[in-house]
């Protein structure tokens, strides 16, 4: 953000600056403050007419006869309509000799102009890169700058990043809070944006008022619910376990002749799986395989390994992992990242080292969620040395490490008993920007639970609470477990009721639904 202008020096007043300048000096000066050099014009043998006729020569003895000139031949000076006091001629030559001051008032026109441009294009970048930090504080602080400018006018693009980045970072009121202020502006509303409006809510698990945005936009000729709409809804409802809700919304997308795609089936694939509902997963996934419209992809395959692998079902993962194979569907990056968190967490080395020779072999790139599931399997043990060597060459080989790569870090610090290195990692995490969401706080509360330093336990919950950060059951679990361990009774009282008043269950899930979500489409 430009900062203010100094305000103006006071005026020296001495002797040398009382004294009047030459003009001569002073045209001097400015043309040296251009670079260019200065000459003294040269003398003309012209006069500039000043009238329409020059007045008669006085007859005398002493009168020369005057030069034959080209002036002495009489001829129009100006045509009808154009400035009667200048000739052609004496305005060629003027011409010649200065720059032509309407052209200079354009370009000054064109500067200003260029330079409002491009302080608007500097700011909105400025808007970008915040939202791409996930800085939401900063970037609506960029975006209200940005709106008092009369030459700016947000877009609904503009408006649909910053509602899903609001919801991201658990602010859906504040999201509420812009779609008002988008509205009140003028910019009409659409399908789109109450759909970000409602995945900020679904994000934050807030199914009633969810559902209140899905009543208004039925009401809304031009907000139609689309199957992006009911996608979200539907991937709340089963990370609630609320199967009765997503059977209802079901019937409600066939009411409105929606089909469900390959994105809501995934949804609720993932759902049933992590709920523990096989035979409901099953029997969808056998629909998918018999649809001609919503065919398993990779995401499907994605999802059901990631289902087994999180249950330590390593030899199941395995088999489904042929079977889609034999399906005809190809693995990608994040299936070789599945399969080596699954092995890491089962300290399955061997084959977690496997997997990514063999990324290295077909050309996969490593990305960093390879190197965090790697970091994570040995955070998890404690074995500081291989997590620090795998982060280091994270970092040599030009991956940005993210939110997850520090709460890896933290907790592996802490699990090796390395506190020292938890203070390390949270300043650089601040050197880097890394986001600081729950999952940040609850990694270095839990590292000063484990510490017994209670004081700081207390400090890093503050600080959660003014950086907007909503604390989750995690954060609270972690707290009350730590006060009742030194017998705390009464801060044990205190943070469960406190649970009960702030806390809103699964508010620490991510419902991003990959490439293909809703708010991406």
């Amino acid at each position: 953000m430009a900062s203010s202008a100094p305000p103006p020096s006071s005026l020296s007043l001495s002797f040398s600056s009382s004294l009047p300048r030459s003009p001569l000096l002073e045209a001097a000066a400015a043309a040296g403050r251009r670079g260019a050099a200065v000459s003294l014009p040269a003398p003309s043998s012209r006069r500039v007419v000043l009238c329409a006729s020059a007045p008669p020569a006085r007859k005398g003895a002493g009168a020369q006869p005057s030069p034959p000139s080209s002036a002495a031949t009489k001829k129009r000076h100006w045509k009808e309509g154009e400035y009667p006091g200048i000739s052609e001629d004496s305005a060629a030559a003027a011409n010649g000799r200065r720059r032509r001051p309407p052209l200079k008032n354009v370009k000054k026109k064109l500067d200003r102009q260029g330079n409002a441009a491009a302080w608007a294009c500097t700011v909105t970048e400025a808007l970008s890169d915040r939202i791409l930090k996930k800085q939401w504080m900063e970037a609506l602080e960029v975006f209200d700058m940005l709106r008092e400018q009369p030459f700016y006018q947000p877009k609904e693009g503009t408006y649909m990043k910053l509602l899903v980045l609001l919801g991201r970072s658990g602010q859906p009121d504040r999201a509420r809070q812009l779609f008002d202020t988008m509205v009140e502006e003028g910019c009409e509303p659409t399908s789109q944006l109450y759909t970000a409006l409602l995945g900020a809510y679904c994000r934050n698990n807030l199914i009633n008022e969810a559902f209140s945005i899905l009543s208004r936009m039925k009401g809304l000729p031009n907000c139609q619910p689309d199957v992006f709409t009911y996608s979200i809804l539907i991937k709340v409802c089963v990370d609630s376990s609320r199967f009765d809700l997503v059977e209802s919304l079901y019937r409600e997308m066939a009411d409105r002749l929606i089909t469900p795609n390959t994105v809501t089936q995934n949804i609720v694939l993932s759902g049933y799986g992590r709920a523990g509902k096989f035979d409901q997963m099953e029997k969808v996934l056998s629909g998918m395989l018999e649809s001609t419209e919503c065919k398993p992809d990779v995401w499907t395959m994605n999802i059901i390994l990631s289902v087994f692998g999180n249950k330590g079902q390593i030899d199941v993962m395995e088999r489904w992992y042929e079977k889609f194979r034999n399906f005809g569907i190809e693995p990608e990056t994040r299936t070789f990242n599945i399969l080596i968190g699954a092995y890491g967490k089962k300290r399955m080395y061997d084959k977690m080292s496997s997997v990514m020779e063999y990324m290295r072999k077909l050309q996969f790139p490593w990305t960093t969620s390879t190197y965090n599931n790697v970091i994570e399997a040995f955070a998890d043990v404690g074995d500081a040395q291989n997590m620090e060597y795998t982060f280091d060459q994270m970092r040599a080989e030009g991956m940005k490490a993210d939110t997850k790569t520090f709460c890896c870090l933290v907790r592996g610090y802490a699990n090796a008993g390395l506190f020292h290195k938890v203070i390390s990692s949270v300043r650089l995490a601040g050197k880097f920007e890394i986001p600081e969401n729950a999952s940040f706080y609850n990694a270095v509360i839990s590292a000063c639970a484990k510490a017994e330093d209670l004081l700081e336990m207390e400090r890093v919950f503050k600080r959660m609470k003014d950086k907007h950060c909503c604390p989750n059951s995690t954060t609270y679990s972690i707290m009350i477990e730590a006060y009742r361990k030194e017998g705390m009774h009464d801060k044990v009282h205190d943070l469960e009721q406190e649970k009960e008043e702030t806390v809103l269950d699964g508010s620490e899930n991510e419902y991003d639904l990959g490439p293909e979500s809703a708010e991406d489409a």
